[in-house]
């Protein structure tokens, strides 16, 4: 396939591993912020390929994962309200709050939709005048503009149908926090492609002055994430902290400036609460002001944001890289993708969920 072959092209991955090993003079631990990577390092087998050489570990990188249990709570009381059709991705289904899922909500009599982008609810909402269509806005930097647009859409159709239950959340603020905590463990960072190709990554220029931690822009195919990998151990090796772009064909320094104008007019920054991490600070974005009539919390009184998270899935210690997912007492067990205790063994970028399919369900297989 034009354009994705070239990137996992076996000989250069196989240049590209025997280039790390030789580089690294001992074993760094580096550590990725994007799901799409989690999942690619295990499918393609990186992490043993780098065994010894290389421990890589998982961040924050899944926006489904650190939806708070609140919000789910929200998301499915407003499924069960008349004349209300609650509308999302279809990973939002299966994500646990305190009192089941949406799935559970829909067998319940709610009325929950699945949609593949915001402007689909904003359909929905104009074939639909009777009813209210509440949309549950989660991600990161990536998907933020698809909602913004969203709002814009319904502005110009004049719907008094349409809000949003905002969860959306900022990759910076959760990598600052993991910097600054007391047991951190990553020598350097792979930034997310996809989250730089909208924010760029001149943003992150304070983030390695501050902490002095490599930070590479990096894809997602095997020669894109290797070769990441070969830009963190060269700065580590050589004793140099700066930022790099390692995915110059999707990534621009100033990034995408149209997005970044759209969402700056329709969010602005919060302190907002992350599973399994509580309250990061300007951590997640918000309406504005003036765009407050979409705010679904306010236009029905949903339930509020509390930073509590009671549950048996020890989330944060997984999405903070504490632990792995095969150290969780229930991975596997009590916990399965066919009945997940928590976020990560959902989502199809959880690293629980990645554990499972290329380790566990792989390797039963052979």
């Amino acid at each position: 396939m034009k354009y994705v072959d070239e990137f996992r092209d076996p000989e250069a991955v196989r240049r590209l591993v025997e280039a790390i090993r030789r580089m690294a003079t001992r074993r760094w631990t580096l550590m990725e912020v994007c799901g799409g990577q989690t999942h690619n390092l295990l499918r393609y087998g990186i992490d043993e390929a780098l065994e010894g050489c290389i421990e890589l570990i998982h961040g924050p990188g899944c926006p489904v994962c650190v939806t708070p249990v609140e919000t789910i709570d929200a998301a499915q009381e407003l499924s069960l309200r008349p004349n209300t059709i609650l509308a999302s991705f279809g990973d939002m289904l299966r994500v646990p709050g305190s009192h089941g899922t949406l799935l559970s909500s829909r067998s319940k009599g709610g009325r929950v939709a699945v949609v593949y982008s915001p402007l689909d609810a904003v359909e929905i909402a104009r074939e639909r005048p009777q009813d209210q269509i509440v949309f549950l806005a989660v991600g990161f930097e990536t998907t933020a503009p698809a909602t913004a647009l969203a709002v814009q859409q319904a502005t110009h159709y004049g719907l008094d149908n349409f809000s949003l239950l905002v969860a959306h959340v900022c990759v910076l603020p959760a990598m600052q926090m993991l910097a600054t905590a007391p047991d951190h463990r990553a020598k350097a960072f792979l930034a997310a492609g996809h989250v730089c190709a909208v924010t760029g990554f001149a943003e992150y220029d304070e983030f390695v002055r501050r902490f002095r931690l490599p930070l590479v822009v990096t894809g997602f195919e095997p020669v894109d994430l290797l070769e990441g990998i070969l830009a963190c151990v060269r700065q580590l090796e050589t004793g140099v902290a700066s930022v790099e772009n390692c995915y110059a064909r999707s990534v621009r320094r100033e990034g995408n400036l149209a997005a970044q104008r759209l969402v700056e007019q329709i969010y602005e920054v919060r302190d907002t609460p992350w599973r399994g991490f509580g309250v990061i600070p300007r951590g997640g974005l918000k309406l504005r002001e003036e765009w407050q009539r979409f705010d679904a919390r306010q236009r029905f009184s949903a339930t509020p944001e509390v930073a509590a998270c009671a549950t048996e899935c020890p989330a944060g210690d997984v999405l903070i890289g504490r632990i792995r997912p095969t150290e969780c007492p229930h991975f596997g067990t009590r916990c399965t993708p066919d009945s997940p205790l928590g976020a990560p063994m959902v989502s199809t970028e959880g690293p629980c969920a990645a554990y499972h399919r290329y380790r566990v369900a792989s390797h039963a297989g052979k």
